[in-house]
């Protein structure tokens, strides 16, 4: 056998260390290593300090009797989640550069006794590491602020023929150096990342996404921007197609088929959760059925299914595209409660009186076979014709029994308009406007809301776990704003008061002006918390509900499908076992039922995300919309005031934007953050929310949905990105009386 090289004396380096533990046939202490090479006196000291630094590096670990190799992971180091399996956390180290083509190590995450926000994929933590049998494991220390690693821009190429990324996003306006094009060219969307620790060594092309302003690619921004999952994996495709072969057995389950159940939905609407009946039960009230989609028939606890619905806890809808929950063979056929089918269903049997009072319910598992599927707009001409079959009339009755009972609870009533995209054949943008609300939408919206406070006080009775959708009231902090908001337009709002939403109802009901109460409207709405899940019921403040949950839409939402297997196990609805190769239970997993808490914190995030990317692709598709009329001038009116200028919308078609106060004219402008007025030193010229305002558009990117206006008559003083404004332009323009048509007043530029 060969001798081991003998180690050359004096201080070794790291290499020289590790190489040495691993050939050591002994325990190697920092005594064993510093009589190998021949260490005394300073040196010793010196090793002592080498061996702390590696072990902080994780190379080795930080025991002083006997030192090991640690693979580089630091006993504590930053992490990056990358998968949430089953409610258990598994991250890589953010930092992975090892001597070899090793991959990083997964480490799962001990999160016991860890409070806060669950985690989910893309968060980073501090953490300490350990290494444990043949893996590795780390307890959080802290959750650490995002990191922008993963850029999305538009390439750029300048006239040296230098790459820049242009970024997607309002809130960056500098262009970064591309230092490794990867194959990209000028106009391309791509993804790319820093190509090192300092920003002067630039970002380097990782991906290739096409053209930013094709058809579809709006949402495609907002998808790879917030990390959207939008590809299901193989084995998640085939246990879907495994489950969309489960017999429907009608044991167990009601028959329903013979009811004239019917679905109202939107008219291009892919998957239908729910459908509706009622009939008059001869005592002045009705008996009703809300069917829904028995999605934990098909989609098992546990199953790969389900692990892919619970990560993406939403399906997104995007003007040109859905990023479903399901895959599409559940979503938009097995699972969709299509006309003239038999499909299966959760039944939810109510008994309303005639004062519209849910008197008692009913949770079964039925066979449903929906009679027609009808788009809001016909059910409701229809019935604004007297065209509308029994079953319709029926329904708009057994409404008009449920609308009492909303009227006297007082829910928040606010109608605020809503933005719709209408594309054509071809992708492109055929119109833009605001949703007309109908009764139609208002007798879906009030049989689901029955249904939801049936399964939530079902649940309760059988005090079993819920999965709450909670409201909670306004903040005493956001309160005292919307006072001093109020105070602006000289109404009075008091604190002592309790709080309650018919509170802000008679608030609104006071204002006779319609551009007032379109403000104060907005105003209410901001000064709203946040809806989200959870398993402690707190109540539902903005449908004056006490106890609320989400039943009904199981197709789309991960809440609802948790609600229905709650049901399961509290009713005894489980069915009999479906094919071997798939979980036997459809009721809650005993991890669900400990877990609730997290699993609650993290389809509520999602719901989050999915908002947050469906509104910025709206703006997207909007400021597209619009760059076709840059130089126009729009009637807009003021919706926020900051020291740096105003945001401005158009009105009757959205699409809010930046109004910079180096526009404004050529005196000082002073921003008075309480009164939400910008005023113009010399002149005393006011400008606040709620001014209805003549403003030419005079920037819309489609790329960062981000618009800006200029005054009237300040035409030209914005110039696209990139170009340097005038030094100084002088010139009169504009500043309008609250709620009204503004009058031509000298302004200035802020120096």
């Amino acid at each position: 056998m060969p001798r081991k090289p003998k180690p050359v004396p004096g201080l070794p380096n790291r290499q020289q260390v590790l190489d040495f533990i691993a050939s050591s046939e002994v325990p190697a202490g920092k005594r064993e290593i510093a009589r190998a090479f021949g260490l005394k006196g300073q040196e010793k000291i010196q090793l002592k300090a080498l061996l702390k630094d590696m072990a902080e590096e994780g190379l080795i670990d930080g025991n002083r009797t006997a030192f090991h190799r640690m693979g580089g992971v630091p006993k504590v180091t930053v992490l990056r989640v990358v998968e949430i399996d089953e409610g258990e956390a598994f991250a890589i180290p953010e930092s992975w550069q090892p001597d070899d083509a090793t991959p990083p190590p997964r480490l799962r995450l001990i999160e016991k006794g860890r409070k806060g926000p669950a985690l989910r994929v893309g968060d980073r933590v501090l953490a300490r590491t350990e290494e444990a049998g043949k893996g590795w494991i780390a307890h959080p220390m802290k959750t650490l602020p995002a990191q922008e690693d993963q850029l999305m821009g538009v390439v750029e190429i300048d006239g040296a023929g230098k790459g820049w990324l242009a970024p997607v996003s309002k809130r960056e306006r500098n262009s970064a150096p591309i230092s490794d094009l990867g194959g990209a060219e000028a106009g391309q969307l791509v993804l790319a990342e820093p190509a090192g620790r300092s920003p002067r060594a630039g970002v380097k092309v990782t991906a290739i996404l096409g053209d930013p302003l094709a058809p579809r690619a709006f949402s495609l921004i907002a998808i790879h921007k917030h990390g959207i999952p939008f590809a299901f994996t193989p084995e998640t495709l085939q246990e879907a197609d495994l489950s969309a072969k489960l017999p429907v057995s009608e044991d167990k389950r009601e028959d329903l088929r013979a009811l004239p159940i019917v679905a109202i939905d939107p008219s291009d609407a892919r998957d239908h959760d729910d459908a509706i009946w009622a009939e008059p039960d001869g005592q002045g009230g009705f008996r009703a059925l809300v069917a829904i989609a028995d999605v934990s028939f098909y989609v098992r606890p546990g199953s790969a299914l389900d692990r892919e619905a619970r990560k993406r806890g939403n399906s997104v809808y995007f003007p040109d595209r859905v990023v479903p929950m399901l895959p599409e063979v559940l979503s938009a056929d097995v699972c969709s409660l299509r006309a003239g089918e038999p499909r299966a269903a959760m039944a939810c049997h109510l008994e309303i009186d005639a004062n519209g009072r849910v008197t008692a319910w009913r949770f079964t598992r039925a066979v449903v076979q929906i009679q027609e599927v009808i788009a809001y707009e016909e059910a409701q001409r229809r019935i604004d014709v007297g065209e509308a079959a029994d079953n319709l009339t029926n329904l708009w009755a057994a409404w008009r029994a449920l609308e009492k009972a909303r009227d006297d609870r007082d829910p928040l009533a606010l109608e605020l308009p809503e933005r719709r995209v209408v594309l054509d054949a071809n992708g492109k943008i055929a119109e833009i406007a605001v949703r007309e609300r109908l009764d139609a939408h208002r007798v879906i919206e009030d049989f689901m809301i029955a249904a939801n406070v049936a399964a939530a006080k079902a649940l309760e009775a059988k005090v079993a776990p819920v999965v709450y959708r909670i409201h909670e009231p306004p903040s005493r902090e956001k309160l005292v704003a919307l006072k001093d908001y109020l105070a602006t337009f000289e109404r009075k709002f008091a604190l002592g008061q309790v709080i309650t939403p018919s509170l802000f109802n008679r608030l609104l009901k006071d204002i006779s002006d319609e551009s007032e109460k379109a403000l104060i409207m907005e105003a209410v709405l901001r000064s709203q918390t946040q809806a989200y899940y959870g398993p402690r019921n707190a109540g539902h403040f903005g449908l004056s509900l006490g106890s609320y949950a989400h039943f009904t839409s199981p197709i789309r939402r991960y809440a609802d499908l948790l609600v229905h297997r709650a049901l399961v196990d509290a009713y005894g609805l489980e069915q009999p076992r479906p094919k071997a190769d798939l979980p036997p239970t459809s009721g809650l997993s005993d991890r669900d039922r400990s877990d609730l808490g997290r699993v609650s914190e993290a389809i509520s995030a999602a719901e989050r995300r999915a908002m947050e990317a469906e509104r910025e692709t709206i703006d997207r598709y909007v400021a597209a919309w619009l760059s076709a009329r840059v130089g126009e001038v729009f009637t807009t009116r003021v919706t926020g005031v900051q020291r740096f200028g105003l945001f401005a919308t158009i009105i009757g078609l959205g699409g809010d934007g930046l109004v910079p106060i180096s526009v404004l004219g050529d005196e000082r402008f002073f921003h008075d953050e309480r009164a939400q007025v910008l005023r113009g030193e010399s002149s005393g010229t006011t400008f606040a929310m709620g001014d209805v305002l003549q403003l030419r558009l005079a920037e819309a990117n489609p790329l960062t949905g981000a618009l800006k206006f200029e005054p009237e008559d300040a035409q030209g003083r914005i110039e696209p990105r990139g170009k340097p404004l005038p030094l100084k332009q002088k010139g009169k323009h504009l500043a309008g009386k609250r709620g009204r048509p503004g009058n031509i007043r000298h302004q200035g530029r802020r120096r």
